[in-house]
């Protein structure tokens, strides 16, 4: 029996060595929460491609204690993408591993749809946010000047409601998300191209230069032109990409995040500066007409509301809505490296225009900005949707994932020969 028993062994040892690649660990992670809690998010490990096999016959597994579970992942570019699942309190360190020729883990796609001149990105059947690269064109008996391309919008809170608005009546220039600079100075000439009703410039889509899906992240990257009409001609005065980013929630659907990063390069030798004034460029954005002064709520990571919030800097902005639809809204936060930051806000008092909500972090509201030709100047800004509503300590763990993510280690060597 001894015997048996032995040789048994000896068969499973033999098989588990010829098969050396099976399960095989390329890359370890360690995966720090610091001192924050997190809650489903998003980390990433900077890799070596040269060292992996392709990438359909690789798996991540979060190592426990008593057994491995499987994890989507998604690589970009040379670094790998993944959600730290659930709850993780302060102090901890999770364990992750990237391993060969496991068997493929089910997973629902982040996706991106190309669809009557514009992207739509979501998840399974939920639509999170559209990008319209084609022209908007006003409603009948407004100026054709209100054609616009290359915003967000609509951008829906994760039950559905659509919570931004575009060409709302007397500010047909707002079109949901979206950046233009107002008070400029091109070529020495004053420009604005938020106000399209100066017919002084415009923002316009270029190109696509890509689009991302799978597991853990859908998005795309677009080239836009901020266009100045000078002497009844168009000149180029800056290229804008945009990159957008929206993220796998994890297992709380009650809430997504995506991310946008505005890269700004001039155009012209000439180069162009943002004046100092009291909105543009930056964020900008206009919810939905159903969210008024009596059934709102706007408040800042400092503590201000709308009574208050204008002219005040803020590293976050929440903004939450009631309708028959239900309770759903979204915070927006601009990034410590972005210019000026914490950036100061453009926010329209409770009084003002029925009621209803424009909001913009304004990089050029306490001082100007200049810049140069030949040089890049990006902007980043995270925002969250959600329905019913955030407590501060949830905005601030959010606001910490995104300034202070975990701390990933990666051990990942050469793998042995066969």
């Amino acid at each position: 029996m001894k015997n048996k028993l032995t040789q048994s062994i000896a068969i499973v040892l033999l098989l588990i060595l010829s098969l050396p690649l099976r399960g095989q660990v390329l890359a370890r992670m360690n995966v720090k929460s610091g001192n924050s809690k997190r809650v489903n998010t998003t980390v990433n490990a900077t890799i070596r491609l040269s060292l992996l096999p392709v990438t359909d016959s690789l798996q991540l597994f979060e190592v426990l204690r008593d057994r491995s579970v499987p994890t989507p992942f998604q690589i970009i570019g040379d670094k790998l993408y993944w959600i730290m699942s659930g709850v993780t309190a302060p102090g901890n360190t999770r364990k992750y591993e990237l391993r060969k020729a496991l068997p493929e883990v089910p997973s629902v796609a982040m996706h991106v749809t190309d669809s009557n001149g514009a992207l739509v990105l979501g998840k399974g059947s939920r639509k999170l946010l559209q990008y319209n690269y084609s022209i908007a064109e006003p409603p009948a008996g407004v100026d054709k000047i209100y054609r616009r391309s290359g915003f967000i919008h609509p951008l829906w809170a994760p039950d559905g409601q659509i919570i931004t608005n575009i060409h709302p009546k007397g500010h047909w220039h707002h079109m949901g998300i979206w950046n233009p600079w107002t008070h400029t100075s091109f070529r020495g000439k004053e420009t604005d191209f938020w106000n399209l009703h100066k017919k002084e410039g415009t923002v316009r889509f270029k190109g696509l230069i890509g689009k991302t899906a799978g597991p853990v992240i859908c998005g795309f990257k677009a080239l836009q032109e901020h266009i100045a009409f000078i002497d009844k001609e168009e000149t180029v005065a800056m290229t804008e990409e945009w990159t957008v980013n929206v993220f796998h929630p994890g297992t709380d659907t009650t809430r997504f995040i995506w991310d946008l990063s505005s890269i700004l390069n001039c155009a012209d030798t000439a180069g162009i500066t943002f004046l100092q004034y009291r909105y543009g460029g930056g964020f900008g954005l206009r919810t939905t007409a159903a969210w008024t002064a009596t059934n709102s709520e706007v408040v800042t990571s400092e503590g201000n509301t709308r009574n208050n919030a204008d002219s005040t800097r803020a590293r976050w902005i929440k903004i939450t809505g009631h309708t028959d639809k239900g309770q759903a809204g979204l915070v927006i936060m601009n990034h410590p490296d972005d210019f000026d930051a914490p950036q100061p806000v453009r926010v329209w008092p409770a009084n003002s225009e029925r009621g209803e909500i424009m909001m913009n972090f304004s990089p050029t509201k306490m001082k100007a900005w200049q810049l140069k030709y030949g040089q890049y100047y990006q902007q980043a800004y995270r925002v969250v949707t959600f329905v019913n509503d955030l407590t501060k300590e949830e905005v601030e763990e959010l606001w910490l994932d995104y300034v202070r993510p975990p701390e990933v280690t990666v051990y990942q060597q050469e793998p042995p020969s066969r």
